[in-house]
Parts: C-alpha cells; sequence; structure tokens
C-alpha cells in the first residue's frame, strides 16, 4: 500500500483518499455542481471546505457542515460560515435550504444512503434539490464497516477507528432515492466523476 490516506472497507477493497484534491480549489467537477444550486445550500461534511468556499464565491448563502473541528477551522479559514455539528443533529433553517450537497463520498455518511437522503428531505424546502456524488456504474448499493488507514511513505498503515460507511453507484441511485421520499430528476458526468440531482 503506497503513502497516502487509503478507504479500506470491510470486504477488503481499498481506494485511495484524494486528500490534497480536497485542500485545493474547487475543480471544474465541483463548479458543476455548484452552478445548479440557485439559492442558500448546505455542504454536509464539509471536509476542508472547497465546496463551500466556491458556493459563496459563486454568490450562493452556503453553510458548511462536519463532525471534525479541524474541517470546520479550516472550512473558516477560506472566510465561509461552517458549524461543527452532526448532519443528523438540529441544523439551522431545517426545511427551509434550496439545496443540499453531497460530494466526496459523502453519501456514504452513517453507512445508510436511504437514512441520509431522507434526513437531506427534512434539510430541504418542496422545490430543492440534493445534489449527491454517485459511484460509476458497477458498485450498486455497498454498506458495511470501514476505516482509513494513514501510510507513510516508508512505513506500516497506521489504522484509523472503524466506522459505517456505504457507497452508491448510478444504476442503484433510482431505488434507494425513492425510499428516502425523493426522485432522480437528473444524472450528469463531469471529467468522468457522476452526479445526482434529487427532487422531493
Amino acid at each position: 500500500m503506497p503513502g497516502g490516506h487509503w478507504l479500506v472497507q470491510g470486504d477488503g477493497t481499498r481506494r485511495r483518499l484524494p486528500v490534497r484534491r480536497w485542500h485545493g480549489a474547487a475543480e471544474p467537477a465541483v463548479e458543476a455542481v455548484v452552478a445548479r444550486c440557485g439559492g442558500p445550500t448546505l455542504d454536509l461534511g464539509c471536509g476542508p471546505g472547497r465546496v463551500t468556499a466556491a458556493l459563496a464565491r459563486a454568490g450562493v448563502t452556503a453553510l458548511g457542515v462536519d463532525v471534525s473541528a479541524q474541517a470546520v477551522a479550516s472550512t473558516r479559514s477560506r472566510g465561509v460560515v461552517a458549524i461543527h455539528q452532526d448532519l443528523f443533529a438540529r441544523l439551522p433553517g431545517e426545511g427551509r435550504w434550496a439545496h443540499a450537497v453531497l460530494l466526496d463520498g459523502n453519501i456514504g455518511i452513517g453507512g445508510d444512503p436511504v437514512a441520509l437522503l431522507r434526513r437531506c428531505r427534512t434539510l430541504i424546502h418542496s422545490r430543492g434539490t440534493v445534489l449527491v456524488e454517485l459511484e460509476p456504474p458497477g458498485v450498486g448499493l455497498w454498506r458495511g464497516h470501514a476505516y482509513v488507514a494513514t501510510v507513510a511513505r516508508r512505513g506500516r498503515p497506521r489504522p484509523g477507528p472503524v466506522f459505517q460507511w456505504a457507497r452508491l453507484d448510478v444504476a442503484a441511485v433510482r431505488d434507494t432515492a425513492a425510499g428516502s421520499g425523493l426522485t432522480v430528476g437528473d444524472l450528469f458526468r463531469v471529467d468522468g466523476r457522476w452526479f445526482g440531482e434529487l427532487r422531493p
């Protein structure tokens, strides 16, 4: 396992995490998602804040939400607003947001995409959308345990705590969305990455 950060699933699947990308500027795929946000937007699992910052630069009222205090501090250092909170806990403006965004694999948060999308449904208003990054066809819906392994250039992997995680592809998203009270309004692809625009 080369150096870097890896997501290791309970079934043995390993994927390198693009940490450098997360800490950089918004890439074209993110800009394409931002272009679909025409009103106040929640960036759920905001991480270091590049999506929240891109939304703000586009003139959109944006709020980043993350359970990591370090991630929230990083987001705020970009000059945008973020709160240190579990997205399943009470959030500001519930039911009044125009959009909720789940990028960079964040559909996996909590290990249950149906429950996560159902939560997103309670956050947006009746004409709002949930914008979610999806896996390419072939993964389907995977749910299970995972952990993040950090690997130094010359050293052994250091595994982090185990957590519940999920992956969802473009073929499985319609049934998953339906189970949460949402429908798939559009599927689109940018730079080889897949996204879905879900509506109540």
